[in-house]
């Protein structure tokens, strides 16, 4: 059973945004999305909060001013996700164009299948090997679960810089510096930013310590802004809640990209994507260009990512990209069976069919992939609405352990969830890491079914019926004109994402024409009860076979389609309200 409800907004507040000139519909969505007043509609670079309350940020920036003068080598150590990718070009970039001895800036991103998350000792001593050899490890992206990697790091003479968005564990790594807007006692007021994004403030910082050191003046410093584009990108594809302050940085990203002033490996990205970033939006980034490099961390080395994203020749751009998407088309191959596998798991223990009396759900198969199972929680968190991990055997380390990707629905802290499960019996997990919706672990094969039950259990404890209840938010209806295009065109160009949701009209229509697209996507044609003036519309419901009655209440996403020079309007359909109490 599903539940659908009306956003709610204030309408004085929207009538507040349309009269500071928004448009009237766009008032109301933004009303319905938390923007109070007209000046938080603003997204220029100016109203970006200072990093002066992200704690540390202003010494660490000092610190690597330092670092920069002395020329000291710098390995970067990256996550082997888009975020990770991004930080990790940003960094480098960024490091250079603020005077880095080219030479001194190196990068290591760890393999994911033989040395896992994070600044693990194995990785301190490989990087350690790098020549010249690191006198700093700077992470972007982990670090703060990261203790015993730190403690490695001093034994071969070596500091560390932790840079990090994800949630501190119980133990704090002894690190030269910390900057996480989410750690204790940091003042941030944006607790949303991604990795990516904590290391562009760690820039803007360094960039204004190095102006009053006398390095360059307002006039001629760097424009660290020319890197929004990669912010832009590892925000959107890491999931971060797009609060007004990611906004503003993914908003000017995007205009970095339609501009045609991005970086090359972004443009080729686009390229190979068959995407026109002259009309870019969140959507593209998070849901084609940074699922093909987020392919390469996946199935391969995420240093193929990190390459295209620093290079400025747009040939060996494509070359890379063109790669990227390969495996991308891999991975999927590899992600349908592995989906299948695990309904058919279901299917033999007859969970989906009593999947309402479960509050989670977890599996593990000898041969599934270990850079798939998140996309694969992912799925099944979608399809039966229940926190789902998913558990492969750990490559490279003891035989006898499984690595999860855990994927959660609102109001579970999955993180909070795995601690809690630690914390009644100890030992169980080895080691875990993540935030409210993603969460990563590895346990002991054998004590996968002790690790489900303690999971379920915890999951019965913490979920509610309403919870459990998949709910539909939808916008409410829209006019008979406003089927247009024009208006197509004018949310397209606004930010949406998580905590910022994209709008979803709900709706009545009469359906004439119903047939199917490559045997699983379904085609409508339809149109508004009670608007017979209006001309006929398209709509797509992707991955449903199963046809809808002659006249039904539906919740879509409107969209312009262009085809052959011609506009018009396709409604992407959602869900479909088989109880509508409007």
């Amino acid at each position: 059973m599903s539940r659908f409800q009306h956003r709610p907004y204030s309408e004085r507040t929207a009538q507040w945004l349309e009269q500071s000139g928004l448009n009237p519909l766009l008032a109301r969505l933004f009303a319905a999305r938390g923007v109070e007043k007209p000046d938080d509609l603003s997204l220029e670079l100016k109203n970006l909060l200072a990093p002066t309350k992200l704690k540390n940020c202003l010494s660490t920036a000092s610190l690597l001013a330092d670092i920069l003068e002395k020329k000291e080598p710098i390995v970067i150590v990256a996550d082997y996700d888009c975020d990770g990718a991004t930080a990790c070009a940003v960094s480098i970039r960024g490091l250079k164009m603020l005077g880095a001895d080219h030479a001194a800036v190196q990068f290591l991103v760890p393999n994911r299948f033989t040395m896992g998350y994070g600044l693990t000792p194995e990785v301190v001593e490989l990087a350690a090997q790098q020549k010249p050899k690191p006198r700093y490890l700077i992470t972007v992206d982990n670090g703060i679960a990261s203790a015993a990697g730190v403690e490695r790091a001093r034994e071969f003479d070596i500091d560390v810089i932790v840079t990090d968005h994800h949630l501190p564990g119980d133990i704090i790594p002894n690190a030269t510096a910390i900057v996480n807007p989410n750690q204790v006692g940091c003042p941030f007021p944006s607790k949303a930013l991604a990795g990516v994004g904590v290391m562009f403030y760690l820039l803007v910082a360094l960039r204004a310590e190095l102006r009053q050191r006398g390095k360059f003046t307002n006039e001629t410093q760097p424009k660290i802004e020319n890197l929004l584009d990669l912010v832009a990108l590892g925000t959107v594809a890491d999931v971060a809640q797009l609060d007004r302050n990611n906004r503003i940085l993914v908003s000017n990203g995007l205009k970095r990209i339609r501009n045609g002033v991005c970086q090359a490996g972004i443009q080729a990205l686009f390229q190979v994507a068959v995407r026109d970033a002259r009309k870019a939006s969140a959507f593209d980034l998070g849901f084609a260009i940074g699922p093909r490099l987020n392919a390469a961390g996946r199935l391969a080395d995420m240093t193929l990512g990190i390459r295209l994203l620093l290079t400025d020749d747009q040939s060996e751009a494509l070359s890379i990209a063109q790669e990227l998407d390969r495996i991308n088309r891999e991975r999927r191959v590899i992600e349908t069976g592995m989906q299948e596998e695990a309904l058919a798991l279901l299917a033999e223990d007859q969970l989906a069919n009593t999947i309402s009396e479960k509050s989670s759900i977890c599996l593990w198969n000898e041969a599934w992939h270990q850079g798939v199972i998140g996309i694969v929680a992912s799925r099944l968190k979608e399809r039966f609405n229940r926190p789902s991990l998913v558990f492969a055997p750990a490559d490279g380390a003891d035989s006898n352990e499984l690595r999860g990707s855990g994927r959660s629905i609102t109001g579970f802290h999955l993180r909070d969830a795995l601690d809690l499960v630690s914390k009644r019996e100890p030992g169980l997990i080895l080691k875990f890491g993540g935030h409210a919706m993603a969460a990563g672990l590895t346990i002991y094969k054998s004590d996968f079914v002790k690790f489900d039950a303690t999971f379920q259990k915890v999951a019965d404890e913490l979920l509610t019926d309403d919870l459990l209840e998949r709910s539909h938010s939808h916008d409410g209806s829209l006019e008979p004109t406003q089927f247009t295009p024009e208006i197509g065109d004018l949310l397209a160009e606004e930010i949406w994402g998580q905590g910022f949701p994209q709008p979803v009209f709900y709706g009545e229509f009469e359906i004439s024409e119903q047939s199917l697209m490559k045997e699983k996507h379904l085609r409508l044609k339809l149109r508004p009860v009670g608007n017979s003036s209006s001309k006929g519309l398209t709509g797509v419901w992707f991955n449903r076979t199963q046809t809808l009655p002659e006249r039904a209440k539906l919740a879509y996403r409107l969209v312009t389609d262009r085809y052959q020079g011609q506009a018009r309007v396709q409604l992407m359909i959602e869900a479909h309200d088989e109880n509508p109490t409007l």
